[in-house]
This record gives C-alpha cells, structure tokens and sequence, in this order.
C-alpha cells in the first residue's frame, strides 16, 4: 500500500522513544560526544564541589585559631569556579556543535530519502506536509539538540550528584525527600503527556497551513486569474487560526506542567529544610552540614526547575522526530531489486511493452493502459495519438518506470526494467516534457541537469543545437543569468528550449517528446525542428504528438483509445482505415479526410492548432 495523508498522521504513542532514532545520527561524532561528556562531567563535578567547601568554611574555618584556614576553603572555591568557566565553555561549545551537526545530517538524510520517492507517495501526501516536516520539525529537534540538549545533561547530572551527596551529608533528610518524589512526578508525567500530544497536535496545524500556502502560492497566478485571493486568503486565515488555537491548548498545558513540576518539586524541597533546620536546632546537625544540605538541595531544586522547563520541549521535539522518522520508514514502491540485472552496453534503444496493464494507484478501478502491447526497434520513431485519457503519457511514465505495471512487462535491450536499476533505465532516456520545470539556478546549470559531469563548452554546444544560445547570450549575465524560481524570467517557448537543450546534452539512446516544439514560434520551431531531427538519428524516438507536423515524420504512427492500441500505420493508411484517427485530423485541420488524404497537410501542416490533448 503506498503511504498516504492517514499514514502520515495516525495517532502516536507517548513516550520519548522517537528520540532514540537520533543515534545513528550521534553515532558518527562519538568522539565529539566524549570531549562534550567529559567537559560536562568536570564542570558538574566543580559545581557539586562547591557546597564541600561552604560546609567546611563553616563549621572548620570560623572556630578554628589557624585563619589559613579560611583562605584555603575559599582558595579551593575559587578553583572550582574556574573549573566550571572553562570547562563549561567547553561543555557548551562542543554539544551545541553535535546537535547542530546531528540536526544538518538529518535534514540531508530526510530530503535524500524524500527525492528518491516515486509518484505515488506525491499522489496522496502534500509537499507542504513534507516541507513542514524538513523545516519546522527539524527546527524542534535543532532547539532541543544544541543547547537543550546541553541543559538537559547538565542540569541531569547535577540533579543526580546533589541528590546522591544530600545522601552523604544526611541520610535521613534525603529519605523525606525520596518518600514525596512520587507524590511530585506522577502529576508531572500524566500532564508532559498531554504537552507531548497537543505538541504534535499543533505541529500538524502548522504543517496543514504550510501545505495550503505551498499549494496556492505556487498558483499565485491562477489565483489572481480567478479573482480568488479574498477567498484563498480566509481559508489559510482559517487554517492559521486552527493552528493558533491548538498552539494555545499547548501553551495552556506547558504552563500547567510547569506550575505542577516547580510548586510540586520546592515544597518537597522546602519541608526537608524545615526538617533539617530544626535538626540543627536540637542538635542533630551542624550548620555547615546544614548549609552543606540546603546548597544541595538548591542545586536539585534548579536542576529540577530546569529540566521542567525543558521538558515540554523534548516533549515537543519527540513528537517532531516521530514524524521524520516516518518519513524515513515509508519505502518507495519502485526500487531497485537486491540483485538487479545490468542492462547491456550496446545501448540500441530496443523497448517492448509486453501486455502491460496498469492503473494508478489514486484510481485503482479505471484501467491507463489495458494489455497494451508494443515493439519498438532501435532508432524507430514512433508516434502516439489519441484523445485524451487514451493513455499516451501513462507510457512515459511505465517506461520511465515511476511505476509498475499490474500485469504485463515492459523491456529495455531486452531486460525487464523491473530487474535493474531505476536509474540504469532513465540513464538511457531523455525526455522533453510539454511543462518545462525549470530549476531556481543559472541557465547554465539549468541545461546541465542533462548531464553532471558535462563541460561548459558541452553545455553551450546543446544551447546552440536547440535554438536556446541567441536568447541566453540576451540574458543580462548570460549563461549565468538566475532564470528565477520556476523559470520566471523566461518565456514559454524559451523554457522549452531549455528542456531540449538537456536532452541533447544527456544523449540517450531512447528519446521521448511530448509534442517538444508546442510552445515554441514558427521561427525557433524551425530551428528547433532541425536540431531534433539530428537528434533523432540513431536513436529511438516515441512521441506523444498534438499536431500532425510531428505524426507524419513518424516511421509508425499507433492510435490509442482508452489505454488500448487501436490502430497501427502510416499517416495515409490511419486516414482511410481508422475512424479514430480520420476524426481526430478532421477536428485539428478543419477539413474532411479526404482532403487531408490528397494534400498530405502540407497546406495546414505549419498551423499551431492542437489535437484534444491528454
């Protein structure tokens, strides 16, 4: 079943375990994490030193005849302080570092893991849900990484050291505290529970608005085209407010775990040193050992205070990396196999559906392509037409292999594609798409998304072969001009040049078009024209054609209809032997099959008036 929406936010347990998948990515910097422990274990130590050294000022230094001895205790304070100033830089330095470089490792393994996806997940999980999770969760777990983090084991390590010295110093004083412990921390669990689960709550609000921006911004145009501004801006003015709300249920429940936690934790702490004062006063303690014990327990009540405080973050940051973690646990449905087959190097370009049925998975009960069956020869060029809905792209992306089919085999030279590598099979394909994507980057590195590796001068050499070199040498940086997000800068027709341009620098031995020169005026679809027909040579060709300008060129033009093959042959043979595609020219020329037959569509052929398209 591929991942969806409902996956992505079922209910979640509660506890911290989430967090535990950090260590794979801690595991890397053991060393960096062992100078952060050993600096945090000698400053914590410094501190825990410093109520020794109080006690003995106290009851030693004040009575005894000797004044050094004074000097020498508070000597000893001073020592411990520069302990804890230099080693607790240390301390911060090293574990802010680890959590930062743990939070960018885990970006990069989420977004690696994330492009590697196939159609199918983007069909039913939003991009703004995943680019909520990117960002704002990983901002959580950045916050609860770095200086969280060197909190949370500073303040843990003291709390456990003062609680085991207020044990050496009175033992009975430390069992009153371990009988009202319980009493404290049942309360402060029962409500961190309730932040854990308001704080995912509030991340999904959040991710909710993000998808709904991501979606229409993106549209912004089709917004203003429709006049929907007022009514997109109340519905993500509905989703902030939903978001708003639910942060504030959090907000509500942290401030209540925080009274709960400090009230509950110093009047624990508050009846103990009444206890222990009036020890003193009958006699059962000395004062240092009292000052000595209400140190300690100032250091438990601190390291409580602060580990409450960020406990509703680590709350909030658990739920945060259930959510990354999800998305590394969703498997991609096209993946290699454990030992894939390797394609052979001749590269002919031999393709072969063989029955192949198919249906995607956001409609499992209506059939793209019903055993569709076809060979096709290296350098053959092929043309697909038929209405829309007949399935014509649906071949691209089973040949591209975005997906599987549910029955039937498609074959590249002669190996399943299912058998190799994703990747060995789109290595062997270039595609010109009718919607450009164009890149937020240079037209350079625009057009050598073709080809990594490739030169500049190899990048240009395929500018110039698609007719895109006159207007980017226009651009006010040239090849390197920013082209803006999703190309911006460009017109339609120069976007499709830039796709043309990659195909040609990528070199493939199958080369698919989905009608390549649509966008493009009569002059650069010429010149186009020219560049694709050198392209094509040696190659094997599949088109999705619109215009008949394209069909007749094909060496066999295949009519579909409802993800079947209909008809197979020469534009001449389809007209007399095929209504489907007698019809379909008459609706593009305006004119009878008859006439059609006789002039060959030289007369319309250079008309830009499409077919229904799919």
């Amino acid at each position: 079943m591929p991942p969806n929406q409902h996956d992505l936010n079922r209910p979640k347990g509660r506890n911290l375990g989430p967090l535990r998948a950090l260590v794979p990515f801690i595991r890397p910097y053991t060393g960096t994490l062992i100078i952060a422990m050993s600096a945090l274990l000698v400053s914590s130590g410094a501190v825990l030193l410093v109520p020794i050294a109080v006690r003995n000022v106290i009851d030693l230094g004040f009575s005894s005849a000797d004044a050094k001895m004074v000097d020498q205790y508070f000597w000893y304070l001073l020592g411990a302080v520069l302990l804890l100033g230099v080693f607790g830089a240390a301390r911060q330095y090293y574990v802010t570092w680890l959590g930062e470089r743990v939070v960018a490792d885990l970006r990069d393994a989420v977004y690696k893991h994330v492009i590697r996806m196939d159609p199918a997940f983007y069909e039913t999980t939003k991009i703004g849900e995943v680019l909520s999770r990117l960002t704002a969760d990983t901002t959580l777990i950045q916050s609860i990484s770095g200086v969280g983090l060197s909190i949370i084991l500073r303040s843990s390590i003291q709390f456990i050291g003062a609680l085991a010295l207020l044990g050496l110093t009175n033992f009975r004083l430390l069992g009153y505290l371990a009988v009202m412990l319980p009493a404290v921390l049942i309360p402060v669990m029962i409500v961190g529970r309730l932040v854990r689960r308001l704080s995912r709550d509030s991340q999904d609000r959040i991710a909710d608005a993000s998808g709904l921006a991501t979606e229409t911004l993106t549209a912004a145009q089709t917004v203003q085209s429709f006049t929907g501004e007022a009514h997109e801006s109340r519905r993500f003015g509905e989703s902030i407010q939903l978001s708003f709300v639910t942060a504030v249920q959090r907000i509500r429940a942290r401030a209540a775990f925080s009274m709960v936690a400090i009230t509950g934790m110093f009047t624990m702490l508050i009846i103990v040193m009444w206890i222990g004062a009036r020890a003193v006063l009958s006699g059962e303690m000395t004062g240092g050992e009292l000052g000595q014990f209400v140190l300690y327990t100032m250091f438990v009540a601190m390291s409580a205070a602060m580990l409450t405080e960020v406990w509703g973050e680590l709350q909030r940051a658990a739920g945060a990396m259930e959510r990354l973690v999800e998305l590394l646990e969703v498997e991609p449905q096209i993946k290699a196999p454990e030992n894939p087959v390797a394609l052979p190097a001749t590269r002919d370009g031999r393709i072969h559906f063989a029955d192949v049925s198919f249906s995607y998975p956001s409609r499992p009960d209506i059939l793209a392509l019903d055993k569709f069956s076809l060979e096709i020869g290296s350098g053959e060029k092929i043309a697909f037409v038929g209405p829309s809905g007949a399935g014509k792209t649906t071949t691209f992306q089973i040949l591209m292999r975005f997906y599987d089919p549910q029955a039937g085999r498609v074959l590249v030279d002669g190996v399943d594609i299912t058998t190799a590598r994703p990747e060995d099979v789109r290595q062997r394909i270039g595609i010109v798409p009718q919607e450009t994507v164009i890149f937020g980057t240079s037209a350079r590195e625009n057009i050598r998304f073709g080809r990594q590796e490739a030169t500049d001068a190899e990048v240009e050499a395929a500018a110039k072969a698609a007719a895109a070199d006159s207007f980017i040498h226009e651009l006010p940086e040239g090849y390197d001009t920013y082209l803006g997000e999703r190309g911006t800068r460009l017109s339609g027709g120069q976007k499709q040049r830039i796709a043309i341009a990659r195909a040609i620098l990528k070199n493939a031995p199958i080369l698919l078009l989905d009608e390549a020169t649509s966008s493009l005026d009569a002059e650069s679809e010429r010149l186009v024209q020219e560049a694709l027909e050198f392209l094509e040579q040696d190659r094997t060709t599949i088109i999705i054609a619109h215009r008949l300008a394209t069909v007749l060129e094909a060496d066999r033009i295949v009519v579909m209809n409802e993800g079947r093959i209909t008809a197979i042959g020469s534009h001449d043979e389809l007209i007399h032997n095929d209504p489907l595609y007698a019809r379909l020219a008459e609706l593009q020329f305006g004119e009878s099959s008859e006439f059609m037959s006789v002039t060959g569509g030289l007369t319309e052929m250079d008309q830009p008036i499409e077919m229904p398209q799919q």
